[in-house]
């Protein structure tokens, strides 16, 4: 019967094996990717590699629609209306266009 530190001892030997099969294996991928893209004249924009691009679409912040006269405070009209504007008139609020 294998003792604990027996197969410990194997663990740590096919661990080590894993390791240096993975080495080996990692290397001759990366050297077949390089001479493919060297064959087909790849660059690594072409698979998607290089920078990103920025996105094409920015959120820009909304411009406030109601304007607290005494604070100065302001409020978009979304989401949940400010404590300022609780039980009142949202029009008497209401920031007049130019």
């Amino acid at each position: 019967m294998t003792t604990y530190k027996e197969l410990q001892n194997q663990i740590e030997k096919l661990q080590k094996e894993a390791d240096h099969a993975r080495k080996n294996e990692l290397a001759n991928a990366i050297a077949e990717i390089h001479s493919k893209m060297k064959e087909y004249g790849l660059t690594a924009d072409d698979l998607g590699l290089g920078k990103r691009k920025p996105m094409s679409h920015v959120r820009r912040p909304v411009a406030p629609k109601y304007r607290n006269t005494t604070t100065g405070e302001t409020w978009s009209g979304r989401g949940k209306p400010p404590k300022w504007m609780a039980g009142r008139d949202k029009a008497q609020f209401l920031i007049k266009a130019a």
